[in-house]
């Protein structure tokens, strides 16, 4: 089977030309070189889930906080259960009967014991927790006998004071991503509110008279806005707030209105559209004017234009008009500055090295990232196929794939059964594979 050729498909930007053409590793160095990590503020704990701590967390007691019982059961002390078979219980004297919650301030003497359910505090004196299902009957009041038909060694079923810390321990160390394990060990401390990083708050510009809502119809020539709402949710995938501005017209007051406007609220701008090099393309140009320009080409596919700068210090990154483009460049280049500025110091989706299930064909000049499919045989061995079209016009491959098959410049055919390298859409930055 031979997959269609990717460099065939419809793409309409430009091949990388002259020595301002980037190679994808410098650009996402000058991306890192413009952001930083943004200030710490404090948030209700759940609104912390997923977020990177900025400060030490201390516990202000010991956890557990007193003995307590593991299991529902008898507080005994183990030496008297010593020797105890379902065939030679032993007897004890049921005292008392502790509730999680209760607190008996008496003392368990030798020969007694004290029913406890899971949580309660270990009676002073006792040593030792039986297992209700050993003793019979299962379920005595106060005041009668009870039979312990196994021993009890010292120890048994109880939870220590202190046992996972003690107070004035770091419970979670900054940097720490909070987990829903981490919620739980913070309000265990005593942590009702937590210091972590700001979510940046990322302004998203769609340019192109072309443009129309997406709860419009397009009339003649006219498509939907739909970057600006798929830049959207890559904003939240990746922890940020999207600014959603309105269509920005091919016009270069307009343009620098938006990009004024944008730089003054945001702390970091993403605009889709306008970044080549046609007769109403002002995004270059703007920015030129009222910022700063880095670079504006990266030798890749798709999405040779991509543009970065800054406005009055805000990061700026100019993605193409092609809704694959703008996926695309969005996750190479955006995504792991957003998560630079939260605090995380995972940056990099996971990589998957994988065999070809077809041939693929490609145009030599310049890293290819394909929107594709890993899957995994019975014996382990990943393999990897496009998900569909390639066109940089087209998005279903993106949803149907789980990955960005990455071919490298110069080379221009794939036979079937190379090994590749696989970039997981699928799986968080940082999770081990």
């Amino acid at each position: 089977m031979t997959a269609p050729d990717p460099a065939s498909e419809t793409d309409t930007t430009q091949a990388p030309q002259g020595p301002a053409v980037m190679s994808v590793e410098e650009a996402r160095e000058l991306v890192f070189a413009r952001v930083r990590r943004l200030e710490a503020e404090r948030v209700p704990i759940l609104e912390a889930l997923g977020r990177v701590l900025a400060e030490d967390l201390t516990s202000d007691t010991d956890v557990a906080p007193f003995d307590n019982s593991a299991m529902d059961g008898y507080a005994v002390h183990a030496e008297d259960t010593v020797g105890a078979t379902p065939d030679a219980p032993v007897s004890l004297e049921v005292v008392r009967h502790i509730a999680a919650g209760d607190f008996w301030e008496g003392t368990l003497e030798r020969g007694q014991a004290a029913r406890i359910m899971t949580g309660a505090p270990v009676p002073v004196g006792a040593d030792a927790v039986v297992m209700v299902e050993f003793t019979s009957p299962t379920l005595v009041d106060v005041g009668r006998q009870v039979s312990v038909m196994r021993d009890a060694p010292v120890g048994q079923h109880i939870r220590k004071r202190g046992e996972e810390v003690h107070a004035g321990d770091v419970v979670l160390a900054a940097g720490e991503v909070m987990t829903s394990a981490a919620v739980g060990l913070a309000g265990s401390t005593g942590h009702a509110t937590v210091p972590v990083y700001r979510r940046p708050r990322v302004a998203i510009i769609s340019t192109g008279s072309e443009l129309v809502e997406i709860d419009q119809t397009p009339g003649p020539g006219k498509i939907r806005n739909s970057n600006s709402y798929s830049l959207a949710a890559q904003v939240i995938a990746a922890g940020g707030i999207p600014v959603r501005f309105g269509i920005v017209p091919d016009d270069e007051e307009a343009t620098r209105q938006a990009f004024e406007e944008a730089a003054e609220g945001s702390d970091f701008i993403v605009t889709s559209g306008g970044v080549s090099v046609g007769d109403f393309d002002y995004v270059k140009p703007v920015l030129e004017e009222i910022g700063e320009l880095a670079f504006c080409k990266v030798a890749m596919r798709p999405g040779n234009p991509q543009t970065l700068g800054s406005i009055h210090g805000t990061p700026f990154f100019g993605l193409p008009g092609n809704p694959t483009s703008t996926y695309v460049g969005f996750e190479i280049f955006v995504r792991p500055a957003l998560r630079m500025m939260q605090g995380y110091s995972a940056l990099e989706r996971p990589h998957t090295r994988a065999t070809l299930a077809h041939d693929v064909k490609k145009k030599q000049d310049r890293r290819y990232f394909l929107r594709a499919r890993l899957e995994r045989d019975p014996s382990g061995e990943f393999s990897v196929a496009l998900s569909g079209s390639q066109s940089s016009a087209l998005l279903t491959a993106a949803h149907k794939g789980n990955c960005f098959m990455v071919l490298p410049g110069g080379e221009g055919f794939f036979a079937k059964g190379t090994e590749v390298d696989c970039i997981r859409l699928d799986i968080e930055e940082g999770t081990p594979l």
